[in-house]
């Protein structure tokens, strides 16, 4: 009899094992690909501060155990994670350094590091999951597909509800006819932003008009001359400083602004003439915060329109409800 309850019991243990363990999920990344995962995923590699920014959205910050190398220059945003073994750089990470920790899976942006990532870890069965996370119409759908592999729903609906909320602010953007001319500098001096940027996405969302717009290409490279030509009545200069947490002056900013305006020439632009030149940090400005950069962008666009919106505001509350940090830092110059 206790032969039989003993063998009962192990066979009920087994059951239950096989209820929670074992399972796999597919699911489609961002390349379109069918991406097969063992579940339940407890140990993560995450190789972009955009993922990384999204996992502390879902809560499942405790799942890294390693990160990109270049997380160290944003210490007081990222916290303990900050402390965690690095895996080398977001687009040339360290295979063996990645292996050691024994992922259930590498998350990746879709186009960079390239595909002999998959060909070097599918040796060790680790999958990567492409998540880009930066582009506005495509957040939601890839905050949900992690959240799928995580079981983090709950936390996915929280977000998603909030950011639609804000996102339906600018739905008014669409019956604005008049929209002001603007010149997007991207990072580097002179490269501009077309169709399938973030920064074209962005600004189109804010209600303004790209003039670099008709290019074929996501990142143009552009003359000064050309853009005293497009004569436009706004300039945005995004800056690949990535640390507004840390910062309590806007010097760097208004210096990179200042340079801006004081280009050969450039004094017989509109935007320069009437001061509407601007600098944003790249942390409010692509990934999960960019409805942020939208926010200040549609106030300078149509201040007008957006008399009631307050991007700081709404940065706080994304801080401390969805990254768990007090909000501090500076994201944009002045004037």
């Amino acid at each position: 009899m206790y032969k039989r309850y003993f063998w009962g019991l192990i066979f009920i243990l087994i059951f239950i094992s096989s209820l929670s363990f074992g399972k796999t999920i597919k699911v489609i990344d961002s390349l379109k690909r069918e991406v097969k995962i063992s579940l339940p995923v407890h140990r993560i590699v995450a190789l972009n501060s955009d993922a990384l920014e999204v996992l502390r959205i879902l809560n499942a910050q405790d799942m890294v155990v390693g990160v990109f190398s270049g997380i160290v220059r944003e210490k007081r945003f990222w916290g303990d994670l900050a402390k965690r073994p690095k895996v080398g750089k977001w687009n040339k990470p360290n295979i063996e350094a990645i292996v050691t920790l024994k992922p259930d899976i590498v998350i990746a942006y879709t186009r960079s590091p390239g595909i002999e990532l998959e060909r070097k870890l599918s040796a060790f069965h680790i999958p990567v999951l492409r998540l880009d996370f930066y582009k506005v119409k495509t957040l939601i759908n890839e905050v949900n597909i992690l959240a799928q592999v995580l079981n983090k729903k709950q936390a996915a609906m929280e977000f998603c509800n909030w950011y639609t909320k804000y996102i339906k602010q600018f739905s008014k953007i669409k019956n604005i006819k008049k929209r002001p001319l603007v010149y997007i500098e991207s990072y580097t001096e002179y490269h501009s932003v077309g169709p399938g940027s973030g920064g074209h996405e962005i600004c189109e969302l804010a209600g303004g008009k790209n003039i670099a717009g008709d290019f074929s290409i996501p990142y143009p490279r552009v003359t000064p001359e050309w853009v005293v030509t497009q004569d436009p009545d706004i300039i945005v200069k995004a800056a690949a400083w990535g640390r507004g947490y840390e910062l309590n002056y806007p010097i760097f900013l208004n210096k990179l602004r200042k340079r801006i305006i004081n280009r050969p020439g450039w004094r017989h632009i509109k935007a320069v003439k009437t001061e509407r030149v601007y600098v944003i940090d790249s942390s409010i400005w692509s990934g999960p915060r960019a409805i942020i950069g939208i926010a200040y962008l549609a106030k300078w666009f149509h201040p007008k329109i957006f008399t009631k919106l307050n991007p700081e505001s709404l940065h706080k509350e994304y801080l401390e409800k969805f990254q768990y940090i007090p909000f501090k830092g500076v994201y944009v110059s002045q004037k």
